[in-house]
């Protein structure tokens, strides 16, 4: 019998209402009663776009707001006790840095308040700051010091890293670099949950994709059964010019089909890919036949835009 997967997180009905400052407002349900479990040692995106409730939802993981409603368990106890018992770290977007401190400094400042800290050494080059860490904080690029709060929150060796926003100020070797480390760190059974907008990190990157939508999970999967769920494939084809209008219309007329014309090809979105290809490649007379992938992003602005929870 296939054993089930510890949860290093465990969400039940989770709920957090604000009162707004505006009276015809009234309250804002931010959370709306969501369950999730993610497993020790998952790499998990969290999505949404602005007042989706990720932000809400990861503040209450970490113990900075409580629910209004529903339970929080992060491995077995409630996040405060957690984090006492150093098994939470953060990466957040700002804060947290001394500017005037060295990157060495830095490290060794936090490492006094751990009782049994990971070797000073080590959390620089997982970071990737051998390089800078005689360097000041406020001589730091924007990807440095968020590379130094990563350093800081593997401190304390903890099992679950969740990350705000985690390579932003980062170019394009850097971010490599830094998930290449996420990586190393899941496989030593670490917990890794992050909230990104940038989508092709998450498809790059996550083994699972959670979507929010108006406080709600509105998908929620491996990154490319997500991707696959909403996104609708693009099939394109060359069609003779005197019946290109017409196979155009034959095919909108199929349910869950939209067809157009750009630049003298056959432009299809459709739900079955395979249906449509054989049809045009059949008694529709088409040729040079090209189907694209959905990409996370289709899925995102689907999903999220619906809020389609089916």
């Amino acid at each position: 019998m296939t054993s089930t997967p510890s949860s290093s997180i465990r969400l039940r009905g989770l709920h957090k209402t604000f009162t707004s400052p505006d009276p015809q407002l009234g309250e804002v349900h931010a959370v709306a009663g969501i369950d999730l479990d993610i497993h020790t040692g998952e790499i998990v995106a969290l999505l949404g776009p602005n007042g989706a409730g990720k932000t809400t939802t990861l503040d209450m993981v970490l113990g900075f707001t409580t629910p209004s409603a529903g339970t929080i368990e992060v491995f077995g106890v409630d996040p405060q006790t957690a984090i006492l018992d150093g098994r939470i770290a953060a990466v957040l977007q700002t804060g947290g840095l001394l500017r005037d401190l060295t990157v060495d400094e830095t490290v060794e400042l936090i490492a006094s308040t751990h009782p049994a800290p990971r070797p000073a050494d080590e959390v620089i080059e997982r970071a990737g700051l051998t390089g800078v860490r005689q360097q000041r904080v406020q001589s730091c690029s924007g990807g440095e010091q968020q590379r130094l709060r990563f350093a800081l929150a593997l401190l304390g060796d903890p099992d679950l890293l969740v990350l705000d926003e985690p390579t932003t100020g980062m170019d394009v070797q850097a971010r490599q670099e830094f998930w290449a480390a996420m990586r190393a760190e899941a496989e030593q059974g670490r917990t890794i949950v992050f909230a990104t907008h940038y989508l092709q990190e998450a498809e790059d990157f996550a083994q699972r994709t959670v979507l929010m939508a108006n406080g709600w999970i509105v998908a929620d999967g491996p990154t490319d059964e997500v991707r696959r769920q909403a996104a609708r494939r693009r099939v394109s084809a060359r069609v003779a010019a005197d019946r290109i209008d017409a196979v155009r219309t034959e095919l909108a007329a199929l349910d869950g089909v939209h067809a157009t014309v750009e630049r003298g090809r056959l432009i299809v979105e459709a739900n079955d890919s395979d249906d449509i290809a054989r049809r045009l490649l059949g008694q529709l007379g088409g040729s040079d036949l090209e189907i694209e992938a959905a990409s996370l992003e289709s899925a995102f602005i689907q999903l999220t835009r619906t809020g389609d929870v089916s």
